[in-house]
């Protein structure tokens, strides 16, 4: 026997909403021993992770399903999103999404990814799960018929086997095959930035040459989250406030009137990863693992969560032993067909996401001005077309399957 039998690489939220999916523990056929390894130590509320993360309101339905939702909502403080108004600086043409038009109560919600962390792991905890804080997964490796998963803790060496391995989380571990990488060669600069008129519950997108600028309602505050070159993001971060939002105020415009104050800024290089999903019998790679998008849009987290939520549903009908993939044994093909059934349901979402992101990032982030003349009548005739526009609303809340 293994000693679990589904090793999940990764507790974060993508993680932690597949350990909910499937049930946590238990050893039936109903009911798989699961695992969780989570390379972070178990968060405090002064460990804060300052990066902003939207979640669709499909993706609220899916926490909803998972008993989740009211978990979340209890631990952190969430401000909806109503509207989301698209535009492009130095240009003409602009979009405005809302919910009543889409016909959802909020396109999304913004969070801090602390929360949301937090309260998922214990979300997770509580199905009791084999949940393990602090351990770092290096190498995967053939143990007979099942998966080596070895890991530290702690400063020592361990080791568990599972009948299957689904990686959640990106990270460097001997035994995968290297991701696909792209490099934007920018850098997002994120921070709380706070105005002198109210955001009324609108996300801004602006298209500028180095790259999009998204300003997210956070509370009282605005969550900013500005693709720039590399040095002009260092350059940012490190400036005095009143340089920083002058800056901020010439790239955005005054929809929000002046910029008064920013909090927390912080720096992160933008790629976008991508990897097979079926690595090898045995092993499955889903959220950050499986991709890591450009922020713009919003779409890397929420596709994660849709990844854990339909690889959940899959293995729920499957009898445990069949996800032994030895060669030798009888239920190899099956364990083989569980994971093409899951490939296959994810492929069109999957990709169909990757390939919005960054295309709108090879299509903005740029000031060619025949592109921008081409990139503005096209956004005019979008937001002309109601149903065009809500179509695209529905896809960013939903997926490329909603």
């Amino acid at each position: 026997m293994p000693d679990t039998d589904i090793a999940i690489v990764g507790g974060g939220p993508v993680g932690a909403a597949l350990a909910l999916a499937l049930g946590g523990s238990g050893g039936t056929d109903d009911s798989p021993r699961v695992t969780v390894l989570e390379a972070r130590v178990q968060s405090t509320p002064g460990s804060v992770d300052p990066r902003p993360i939207v979640l669709s309101y499909g993706s609220r339905l899916l926490l909803e399903r998972l008993n989740a939702w009211h978990t979340l909502t209890r631990a952190a403080s969430a401000t909806a999103i109503d509207h989301v108004h698209v535009s492009q600086r130095g240009g003409f043409g602009r979009v405005a999404l809302s919910a009543i038009d889409a016909g959802v109560p909020q396109l999304g919600y913004v969070y801090d990814f602390n929360d949301i962390f937090n309260s998922m792991a214990v979300a997770a905890r509580d199905t009791g799960c084999d949940y393990l804080h602090g351990a770092r997964a290096t190498a995967l490796s053939r143990d007979g018929e099942f998966r080596r998963v070895d890991y530290l803790r702690e400063g020592a060496a361990a080791s568990l086997t599972a009948r299957l391995v689904v990686i959640a989380d990106g990270g460097d571990i001997d035994g995968l095959a290297p991701p696909k990488i792209i490099d934007y060669a920018q850098q997002a600069l994120t921070a709380r930035v706070s105005t002198s008129l109210p955001h009324r519950h609108v996300a801004y997108e602006r298209f500028t040459p180095e790259g999009p600028l998204a300003l997210l309602p956070f509370d009282q505050d605005m969550a900013l989250v500005w693709t720039l070159k590399p040095a002009r993001a260092e350059e940012l971060r490190a400036a005095d406030a009143a340089t920083f939002l002058a800056a901020l105020r010439e790239a955005f415009g005054g929809r929000l009137g002046e910029f008064t104050g920013v909090t927390r800024r912080a720096c992160y290089p933008l790629t976008l990863r991508y990897a097979a999903q079926n690595l090898a019998p045995g092993i499955v790679t889903i959220g950050n693992a499986a991709q890591t998008l450009h922020p713009v849009a919003g779409q890397g987290f929420n596709l994660g969560l849709r990844d854990a939520w339909e690889l959940g549903q899959i293995l729920r009908t499957v009898p445990v032993r069949d996800l032994n993939h030895n060669s030798d044994s009888s239920n190899s093909e099956h364990s083989r067909q569980v994971l093409s059934r899951y490939g296959a349901s994810r492929r069109v979402d999957r990709y169909a996401t990757i390939a919005a992101t960054h295309s709108l990032v090879q299509l903005f982030s740029n000031d060619y001005l025949p592109l921008r003349a081409a990139r503005g009548a096209g956004m005019t005739l979008l937001g002309a077309i109601a149903p065009a526009r809500n179509f695209l609303a529905r896809r960013m809340i939903f997926g490329a399957r909603g």
